[in-house]
């Protein structure tokens, strides 16, 4: 047995830590509570109202215009019919809804945090480590701190789901600005642009192949993470699978299980196909230049 008399205590201050947020910021909280409401809300109830054929079409338009293949938006749209075919399209849209907002605030927060660690060396040293540690982390703990500050629903769902997916949206922003050419820096500098003309007309848009990259993974973590939040109270497909451990139902399962799978294929393809494609424009503009 190791010696208690080296053992240190860590719940406690937490624990301590974590009421003295509630008690003193509160208020803060339900505004955050009710700004993430105001806009999961409205997308999920057109998600769930819409014609099913509606949305099917509307997926199969925006894989085209991120692949500019019919093919891939076929089968695509195949596979968004293939979660109504199995009896879940509402818990699919409810999903959806909670994975477009998740993924959206993600890469809002990890785009200037990414932004920052590219520019400082001395950020970057802090930073790592606690990217490591965030992705490192088994993903029900942070269930914890998120149910603690804002209950129990969707709301701690999407916060916890942003803090697991953003780590992916911070790196591969700093891999990309890290990497951009130095030559066309020093040309951009040449030509007089200011530093942020710099960042938004030609770093930002060389990186933009890593950043898609980083969404990519992001929107593949949070899809991850959305379902184990259905442990806290979100519903949807995660919840589907969830009741299909707790009554031994291998089918609901299964299905829950094929129709996730479903919508990871058609997130991944749309993400992936446009990052291809803005990776294949900029190096047709790199040639030309």
């Amino acid at each position: 047995m190791f010696p208690d008399s080296f053992t240190v205590s860590i719940a406690a201050p937490i624990n301590a830590f974590v009421d003295w947020l509630v008690i003193t910021y509160g208020d803060a909280f339900e505004k955050i509570t009710g700004g993430m409401l105001s806009v999961l809300i409205p997308l999920e109830n057109f998600l769930r109202t819409a014609p099913w054929w509606y949305v099917i079409i509307l997926i199969g338009l925006v894989t085209y215009g991120a692949s500019r293949r019919w093919t891939l938006s076929v089968g695509l749209m195949a596979l968004s019919f293939l979660m109504g075919v199995l009896g879940l399209w509402d818990e699919a849209m409810q999903t959806l809804a909670l994975m477009l907002v998740s993924t959206t605030v993600a890469v809002i927060l990890g785009l200037p945090f990414g932004i920052l660690l590219s520019r400082s060396h001395r950020t970057r040293l802090v930073g790592l480590p606690i990217l490591d540690a965030m992705q490192t982390l088994p993903s029900f703990v942070y269930l914890i701190p998120a149910l603690m500050l804002f209950g129990l629903g969707k709301v701690p769902a999407i916060i916890a789901t942003v803090i697991y997916a953003v780590p992916p949206v911070i790196r591969l922003t700093d891999l990309g600005l890290r990497h951009v050419d130095r030559e066309v820096l020093e040309a951009a500098d040449a030509f007089g642009a200011t530093p942020l003309q710099r960042l938004w007309k030609v770093e930002l848009p060389l990186a933009l192949p890593s950043i898609m990259t980083g969404i990519n993974q992001a929107t593949m973590l949070a899809l991850s993470m959305v379902v184990i939040a259905s442990m806290i109270g979100n519903r949807g497909l995660g919840q589907e699978v969830l009741l299909g451990i707790n009554t031994l139902d291998v089918g609901r399962g299964a299905a829950a299980g094929l129709a996730i799978v479903a919508m990871a294929i058609v997130l991944d393809r749309t993400t992936q196909s446009y990052a291809r494609r803005v990776q294949v424009t900029h190096g047709r503009v790199g040639n030309d230049a």
